[in-house]
């Protein structure tokens, strides 16, 4: 059974050259509907021609999105709302490993018959918004969950392994659980991972560190990274991460901005006192502080999007990362140039967009949201769009996700158990490893993360 879609990129504006133009001309080309609720995730293969997509009807659907059509569909064996859904690399897009709601991680071999195996590898206790596939392999990928722990899967091994409960290191809440939203790898160096969600810190780990025969102890980050003036927040966290091509660090706060750090940019292992830091933010106040090799500290910040209802992904645009995308609660997506200005502002959503997906070699973006269909977006638009003239940059509120540390006390879960021979009648059994009623952090609502954004987008470097 042949999977694919049309090869190739969809041949929309081969002649436009200037990336400013490319956004400005995006507009929707084709709506996608199968999915009989809200669509969490968008996923391209590596070759761009098949979308795959998760939804809460607990479905994973594989488009052929230049057609408009589904190629394949099929249960994914969750029984709570699928939140990420990813084609593993260089399985001929036969191996598709999803995560959700039910804190279930699941793997799905598609034969070439057509029909569709279903495997539990791992169990978390808590929704499970993000998995993170390692770069170019087909068998290793990192899951987190809102328990706090932090999982590495390689498909050939049965089970996962169970690397750390991630805690806050220092502080007044020190030793309390930090409910996961997402995960991501560093493209260049696939050995460093980041994880962020309840409190103001993305955390970036060594794997090389870790001791397979358990010896060791993961849980100690190599650096934290976090914007002056939100050091010590209480009321802060976040929902999405991804890397740049150069490793750079994108960082999308809840009822915040979105934040571009360098590698440069992180304040170390160990965190300071809670008077040092406080100490240390009121002076990087400024957008002018510059550190002592004289480079500006301050991270990149993208603002003027809403983000407190749900978990939403942030990601890249383009060859080089020249753009910075996200959804928004407003209903929109949004398009920033690397230098923080924003560009574009469209209309995606009727309530909520939570994922921007963009294809991996032209310029097509794929969003979806609180709707049940997804949008391909193309820069064929006649005209060049303007910004809204209602589009306020958004101030911070008292909100928060409704986390209550309450839950910190329970006892770390290992993940280390045997999991991986399930059949449709052990799903069954395990509807009490639905954790509807486990409220870690923000509604079902959910995101895909990576999407990839200088100045200079040009179609021929897609390609």
């Amino acid at each position: 059974m042949s999977l694919g879609g049309r090869s190739g990129s969809s041949g929309q504006g081969a002649s436009l050259s200037a990336s400013q133009d490319l956004v400005l001309r995006f507009q929707i080309s084709t709506r996608l509907q199968q999915h009989l609720g809200c669509v969490n995730t968008v996923n391209f293969n590596s070759d761009g021609d098949i979308l795959l997509s998760g939804s809460d009807d607990r479905h994973a659907t594989l488009w052929d999105w230049q057609a408009g059509k589904v190629n394949f569909s099929f249960h994914t064996g969750h029984l709570n709302n699928v939140f990420q859904a990813k084609f593993m690399p260089y399985t001929n897009d036969r191996t598709i490993v999803t995560s959700a709601a039910d804190g279930q991680v699941r793997h799905a071999l598609i034969t070439e018959g057509g029909a569709v195996q279903t495997t539990l590898l791992a169990r978390h206790c808590g929704r499970v918004h993000k998995l993170a596939i390692e770069p170019g392999s087909p068998h290793i990928f990192y899951t987190c969950g809102e328990d706090g722990l932090v999982q590495h899967l390689d498909l050939r091994i049965k089970g996962a392994r169970g690397l750390f409960t991630c805690r806050r290191g220092g502080g007044t809440r020190e030793g309390l659980i930090i409910h996961l939203n997402a995960v991501a790898i560093d493209p260049r160096n696939p050995n460093l991972f980041a994880v962020a969600g309840s409190d103001e810190y993305a955390r970036l780990y060594d794997v090389r560190k870790y001791k397979w025969d358990g010896s060791s102890d993961l849980s100690q980050p190599i650096d934290h990274f976090c914007p002056p003036h939100l050091i010590n927040s209480a009321q802060i966290g976040i929902t999405g991460l991804a890397f740049s091509n150069r490793s750079e660090l994108l960082v999308s706060y809840y009822n915040e901005c979105i934040y571009l750090f360098d590698r440069n940019m992180g304040l170390g292992s160990d965190l300071l006192s809670d008077n040092s830091k406080s100490d240390a933010s009121e002076k990087s106040k400024s957008p002018g502080a510059m550190d002592s090799d004289g480079t500006d500290d301050i991270p990149q910040v993208y603002m003027g999007h809403s983000n407190y209802e749900t978990v939403k992904g942030v990601g890249f645009f383009g060859p080089k990362c020249e753009y910075v995308v996200s959804g928004s609660d407003c209903g929109r997506a949004f398009i920033w140039n690397r230098g923080g200005k924003l560009v574009r502002v469209m209309e995606a959503d009727m309530h909520v967009v939570n994922c921007i997906e963009p294809h991996p070699h032209t310029a097509v973006l794929a969003s979806s949201g609180i709707e049940h269909d997804i949008k391909v977006w193309t820069p064929d638009a006649s005209e060049r769009a303007s910004l809204p003239p209602d589009i306020t940059e958004i101030q911070p509120v008292d909100m928060w996700f409704g986390l209550s540390y309450e839950d910190d006390e329970e006892e770390d879960y290992s993940g280390e158990e045997s999991i991986g021979d399930d059949d449709d009648e052990e799903e069954e059994d395990n509807d009490d490893d639905d954790d509807s009623g486990t409220d870690f952090s923000l509604d079902d609502g959910d995101d895909d993360d990576d999407a990839n954004g200088d100045d200079d987008l040009n179609l021929d470097e897609f390609d």
